[in-house]
Parts: C-alpha cells; structure tokens; sequence
C-alpha cells in the first residue's frame, strides 16, 4: 500500500519561481522606502557626505536581505522560519543621533550596536517564556495597534512624504487615491495570481502614470555604481562608551518587544502558532543581525511591520516568498544601480499601496479580538486603555518630549507603549487576586496564546 506523504503546510510551501520573484520583489517595494529611512536620517542628522550617505544605503540593504534570509530560512537555533522582512528599527534612530553627535560619531554607535545584538542573543531564551502573557486579548490589541500607527506613515507618502516641497498637493493625493483604485480593482476582479500581486500591479502602473507627469526622477540611477559591497568596519574600529551601550540596550528591549508582537501577528496570519522555542529562536535571529550590523556598518534589525500586512492581503504565507525578497535585497545592496531604479519609486504611490497593507494588519488585530469574550469581564478597558496609550505617540509625536531619554525611547514607539500597557492590564485585570464579582474565574482572552489554537485557524484560508 503506497505511503502518502504529509501535507506541507502553506508557509513551508515553494511556489513556482515566476511567483516567487513577483512575491517577493511586492515585499521589497512595500518596504524599501522605510528600509532606506533609518540611514537617511542618521546620516544626515550627522551631516555625513554624499558618498558615505550613499554607503550607508547600500551596507542596510545587503544587511537586510541577509537578516531576512537568516529569519526566514533559519539554522540551527536562529530565526523564527515564518514569512518576516527584516529591516532597521526606528526605535534606534534618536539614540543613534545622539551619540553620533556628541563626539562618538559611527564607531560608538557601531560599538553599542553590537553590545545590543549580543544582549537580545543572551536574553531570546528568557523572552520566550513571557509568551504566555500574550493571550489573544493581547496578541489582537497589539496587531491592531501595529496596523493602526502605521497608517500614519501611508498618509505621509499618499501626500508626497515628510518634507517634500509639493507635501500634501492634491496631484499627489489623487495619484494615491488611483494607486489604491488600481490595487482594490485588481483584488477583486482579476484572476488570483495576479490578485495575489495586487500590490505590485498598483505600483507598477501607479510607475507608469508617474512617469509622463514628472513624479520621478531617474537621475540617480546614471549617477550609482553598479556593484559595491559593505566591508567591516568601513568606518573604523567601533569604540565602546557606557552611556551609548545602555541606551541600546533600552532600545534592544523595545525591539524586541515590538518583534514578539510583529511574530505572533505573521503567526495568526499563517496559521502557525508562535511556541516559546520559535518566539526565542526568531529574537535570537534579531540579536544576530544586530550585531552583523554593527559590523558591517548598518545599525539594528527587527521585524517590519510594514509587511506584515502585505502576507494577510495577499494570503501569500510561504516564508520561501519572503526569503526570495531577501536574496533581492542582497542583490540591491550589491548593485545599487539598482537600489536606485527601485529608490526612484515616487512616494505617492507607495502611500495608496500602504493604506491597503496597514488597514490589514489593523483588520486582522480586530479579528483577533473577535475570539475574546468581553461579557461580564474588563476585557474591554485593557483594549480601550491599551489602544490609546499606544495612539498617544503616534498623534503627539512631542507628548514625551520632556522626560528622560531612555523613557522616550520606549514610550514614543506606540507599539512597544500599547505592547506594555496591554501586558500589565491583562495580569491585573485577570490574573492579579483571583476572580473578582460578576466575572468568571479565568476571564475569557486570558488564555495561553498555545489554548488560542483551539478555537480554530484564523489565519487566511
């Protein structure tokens, strides 16, 4: 009698390469435009020159092509074997000013950097066993508050993008809005390949309407080199101070916060758990490319939100898919002449793009929360509270303004703040003194992530 081999479950799954290269370089457009951010703004807060700014550039993207391939495809006890792009975390851009402007320049920054990745390797074990305080009810707050403090960012590009001349003309709103026609449109009507690659298509005709209008400019792609690589310590010996390694290390505990949450939502979406052995190993993964960083002259990795709601859009949860959009990352940090072409992308287009992609991690948060019972519980305030202190931030980006560094750098990410908040809420309200009167014993959302997985899949079919 024949043996029937088992099924490969979808994220394992390899699609044909035509769709893995059309996945992946979707994966790669919807973040590129934050994945260069972070060495913009370090670079120019430092006033470094062109060339080095350019540097700066490709080093974050070879590095984030092989944080991606180390998080997607995984070995030994690294990465987390789910469908997550890796990129800079923005939790690390204030910290980064403050001590390349203070007289450390790039090697103190490169020094911290690398205390910080090998602090998160050390603590991923320990990590991993807090996963039983992200029940459902704070696994859905935290996916929604994701979704919702990214919208922000899509309402940036739709506009023009922070501090563009033209920011907030109606030619860019209306190149957004058509952007997001086009993605909506080709969801549903066309066949389900391209359906799946909605947000390719959007882009790549959005491209197409850009062009004649004058959106773009292709300047810099005659100007790029058409190969360079990042050498260690381009910069020099990194140099370790005390102050600047302990504000990485705040900022390596916000990450990994923020990271935890970006698992478990890409877990819900797939259909795949995060276990307490995974969560640790994909946060081991993170301290890896951290440290790599630091040597080669890039600064700390974490999961990308943004894409998170690109794999609940398309329902495309293969991890070979994103691990594809890695290796064309590598290829972009190798050949920026390339990284320029995809640079050149105008940012109104990325915006009706990215408000499909945020909504759906918002959406997929709510979903989320439709498991937990909100009857005769508190269930209710521990959203309620935890939803607005991690929308305090995004809408008064200066709330905190006033207090001390490593509290700023913690709070002033709404994920890590709502993340933090949902955790404390949840222990007081269901775990802290027992039952308490008209609520049953173990209040429904209290759960074990690991108890959710009886309820059914609620990842897309």
């Amino acid at each position: 009698m024949a043996s029937t081999a088992p099924p490969v479950h979808p994220v394992d799954e390899v699609p044909p390469v035509r769709q893995l290269a059309a996945f992946g370089l979707q994966h790669v457009l919807a973040m590129y435009a934050g994945a260069v951010a972070v060495p913009l703004i370090v670079g120019g807060a430092m006033q470094l020159p062109p060339a080095d700014l350019a540097y700066l550039i490709t080093a974050d993207l070879l590095l984030c092509g092989i944080a991606t391939l180390i998080q997607c495809v995984g070995f030994w006890r690294f990465g987390v074997r789910l469908p997550i792009m890796q990129g800079c975390t923005f939790a690390a851009v204030s910290p980064m000013v403050l001590i390349g402007t203070t007289g450390g320049g790039l090697p103190a920054i490169y020094g911290s950097v690398i205390v910080c990745g090998l602090a998160i390797i050390l603590l991923a074990p320990v990590f991993g066993k807090l996963l039983r305080f992200f029940p459902p009810l704070v696994t859905g707050t935290v996916i929604l508050i994701i979704g919702v403090s990214l919208l922000p960012v899509a309402g940036n590009w739709a506009a023009g993008g922070v501090g563009a001349k033209d920011f907030g003309e109606p030619k860019n709103l209306a190149l957004a809005a058509f952007v997001l026609a086009v993605v909506l449109g080709v969801q549903r009507f066309a066949p389900a390949f391209l359906s799946r690659i909605a947000v390719l298509v959007g882009i790549a005709v959005g491209m197409a309407v850009a062009v004649p209008f004058g959106f773009t400019d292709f300047g810099g792609v005659g100007e790029a080199d058409w190969f360079g690589i990042s050498t260690p310590f381009h910069f020099g010996a990194p140099t370790f101070h005390a102050s600047a390694i302990v504000s990485m290390l705040v900022v390596g505990l916000v990450t990994m916060t923020e990271t935890t949450g970006d698992f478990i939502a890409v877990g819900e979406m797939t259909d795949r758990k995060i276990q307490p052995r995974t969560l640790a190993d994909g946060l081991r993964a993170d301290g890896l490319s951290t440290v790599l960083g630091g040597v080669f002259n890039t600064f700390p990795y974490t999961a990308f939100a943004q894409n998170v709601g690109l794999v609940g859009m398309t329902r495309v949860r293969s991890r070979w898919v994103v691990a594809t959009a890695g290796g064309i990352l590598v290829l972009l940090g190798l050949l920026p002449k390339l990284g320029a072409v995809v640079a050149a992308i105008p940012a109104p287009v990325l915006g009706g793009a990215g408000l499909v992609m945020f909504g759906t991690v918002a959406a997929s948060g709510l979903r989320t929360l439709a498991q937990v019972d909100f009857k005769g519980n508190h269930n209710l305030t521990v959203v309620a509270v935890s939803v607005a202190v991690g929308m305090l931030p995004v809408g008064v980006p200066d709330i905190y303004h006033q207090f001390p560094d490593w509290f700023q750098t913690v709070m002033d990410s709404g994920i890590s703040a709502g993340c933090i908040t949902a955790i404390v809420l949840n222990l007081l309200f269901n775990h802290v003194g027992g039952s308490v009167p008209g609520q049953a014993p173990k209040a429904a959302g209290s759960e074990p992530v690991e108890a959710a997985a009886a309820t059914g899949p609620v990842g897309p079919a």
